[in-house]
């Protein structure tokens, strides 16, 4: 008897890497550590240096949305360059705070498990306030 078999779905690539992949902190840690590394750049990668640079990245991003108003989720009205500049800026938000984290000693992704913990404490879920608090404070 002959098995059917599902044709395989063609992976999209961007720039080397599986498109829509999910990538975790480790990863992201492990491959800006190495290339800092191949380009010499770790005498520049102390804690001070990154969070100036992760400021400067968020005022970049601010700058995306300032004159925008208010924003629907998904960002159905932006064009595909916008929607592009703004990954591009958030993706350097992320890698400098996961630099920042690794270069400080600290495993962001526990971290940031724990505050959400810490978060469920501080903002127990009441009747009241069910739609009024964040757990990102």
């Amino acid at each position: 008897k002959k098995q059917r078999t599902l044709p395989r779905k063609k992976m999209e690539y961007s720039n080397g890497f599986p498109r829509k992949r999910d990538v975790s902190l480790q990863e992201l840690s492990k491959r800006l550590a190495e290339f800092a590394e191949v380009r010499g750049w770790d005498q520049y990668h102390n804690p001070r240096n990154f969070l100036l640079a992760l400021v400067g990245e968020v005022g970049e991003h601010s700058e995306i949305l300032q004159w925008k108003g208010e924003v629907a989720k998904g960002l159905p009205n932006w064009s595909s360059d916008d929607k592009e500049h703004l990954e591009e800026e958030l993706s350097d938000v992320l890698l400098y705070l996961v630099r920042l984290a690794d270069v400080c000693g600290l495993v962001l992704g526990q971290a940031a498990l724990t505050k959400i913990v810490k978060n469920a404490q501080k903002y127990p879920v009441t009747s009241t306030n069910h739609t009024s608090n964040s757990t990102y404070n």
